[in-house]
């Protein structure tokens, strides 16, 4: 398996690939090789930005000679105005690395002032704000790394760092107890030791994982609000608690406040909008 470098490494060799090809023409037409510029990355809306770590190998992967100043880190919040960083070099570097960066750090800060946005909807209760896989192809350890920076957790990283027995799963296993004897002849067999989470749609299925054992968390799919609370009643904290389904940023915290452990939310990967940031000679 890649390591998180690796992949993000590949990532970046792709996406010059892509938008740069066989050379950036219009920057190569007009700009001499030996000119020497500066530009700066300019906050134009409010938010949480992100990103920058990821910037910063953009340029030295791209052309070494970039010198980077950092004037605001990652997780600061900004304002329309803010300087956010100041990249000095070969000006066919900066116009040759500008969408590329500006695409990673948008995508970032708009995931990360998503989720600090959730994360304060949910102050004074115990619940945290879990990312999920729905995520763009590619770029998912840098969307899971804005949630944090956001102050999210991440629930698991891929299908290879947590067991998650869905409904499908489920189905095609022939039941709760089917599916999570076979989780456990699985690991056993295999030498693992992974975190078992299974998902439930009943108050009949909830019943039966706590019957069965062997699950580290209880996933709440679908359920209303009052069906949660009556769930945390159920479960009574013998098992951690997700809900997920449907939730919104106008509905989580009704959810929250039914006492569980986590809630999971698509829309902070899936459907984000990005940061309004530029980045212009100075």
């Amino acid at each position: 398996m890649l390591s998180v470098e690796e992949l993000e490494d590949r990532l970046i060799d792709l996406a010059f690939s892509e938008d740069i090809g066989d050379g950036d023409h219009t920057t190569l037409c007009c700009i001499p090789e030996t000119a020497q510029g500066k530009s700066h990355l300019l906050a134009k809306e409010e938010g949480i930005v992100a990103g920058l770590r990821v910037a910063r190998e953009i340029f030295h992967r791209f052309d070494p000679t970039l010198q980077i100043e950092e004037l605001i880190h990652d997780g600061a919040h900004i304002k329309p105005g803010d300087i956010i960083m100041v990249v000095s070099g070969k000006v066919r570097s900066l116009l040759q690395t500008e969408r590329l960066m500006l695409n990673v750090i948008q995508r970032m800060s708009g995931i990360a002032t998503t989720t600090a946005r959730y994360v304060e909807k949910l102050k004074g209760t115990k619940a945290k704000v879990l990312d999920t896989r729905k995520t763009t192809p590619g770029m998912r350890m840098l969307e899971k790394e804005a949630v944090r920076i956001g102050g999210g957790v991440n629930h698991r990283i891929g299908l290879f760092d947590m067991i998650l027995l869905k409904d499908n799963h489920v189905d095609f296993a022939g039941g709760i107890a089917q599916a999570l004897d076979r989780c456990a002849a699985y690991q056993k067999e295999k030498g693992l030791s992974l975190k078992v989470e299974i998902e439930v749609r009943t108050f009949d299925e909830i019943q039966q994982v706590l019957e069965h054992g062997g699950v580290d968390r209880i996933m709440l799919d679908n359920f209303s609000v009052e069906d949660t609370r009556k769930a945390v009643e159920m479960i009574g904290g013998r098992i951690e608690i997700e809900s997920s389904g449907g939730i919104t940023y106008d509905t989580i915290r009704d959810y929250a406040e039914c006492g569980v452990d986590f809630i999971s939310v698509g829309a902070l990967t899936h459907s984000v909008k990005c940061l309004d940031l530029s980045f212009k000679a100075c």
